[in-house]
């Protein structure tokens, strides 16, 4: 398989995952009426601690923001193929490391039941917990939990939060 054929599958799929992901969206959010009636009718309940929530919509937004760079590198005509490509990697780099962080978080939730925030950062795994207690042992749980999903040696740090 040539690199022109792989660049042809690899554009081709990423376009029918962005076509997916348009046709699911309500049709009210593109409408003016819509977006107006979302952004005024916003009741916000939190059902979890507002730190990892804040945590959380810190992580969405900084990774929304890259996303977004890549996105525009590979949409730019002015981008080079190597360019191209090299963005398309990371952006697949940054999709796997949000769905592993997801899937931690649910294994901490269903192994340990501690509501927790996971974040990946290349070898670096930071995983922060409220709790009031702060116990070493289940910290070495959690990061010997965490270790046992990867193949290379992570650095894991578990910090409480009260």
């Amino acid at each position: 398989m040539n690199r022109q054929n792989l660049w042809f599958l690899t554009l081709f799929s990423f376009i029918l995952i962005l076509g997916v992901y348009y046709i699911t969206l309500p049709s009210e959010i593109f409408s003016k009426k819509g977006i107006e009636s979302v952004s005024k009718n916003v009741d916000v309940v939190v059902s979890e601690n507002d730190k990892l929530v804040a945590l959380r919509v810190e992580r969405n937004e900084k990774i929304s923001s890259v996303m977004g760079e890549l996105q525009e590198k590979i949409t730019s005509p002015s981008s080079t193929t190597e360019d191209k490509n090299a963005a398309f990697e990371e952006l697949q780099i940054l999709n796997l490391a949000k769905g592993k962080e997801t899937y931690l978080e649910n294994k901490i939730l269903s192994d340990f039941k501690i509501k927790s925030f996971v974040e990946i950062d290349n070898k670096d795994i930071k995983v922060t917990i409220t709790s009031n207690e702060h116990n070493s042992k289940i910290a070495n749980d959690i990061m010997k939990c965490i270790q046992n999903e990867f193949n290379d040696k992570k650095n894991i740090v578990v910090k409480f939060e009260s």
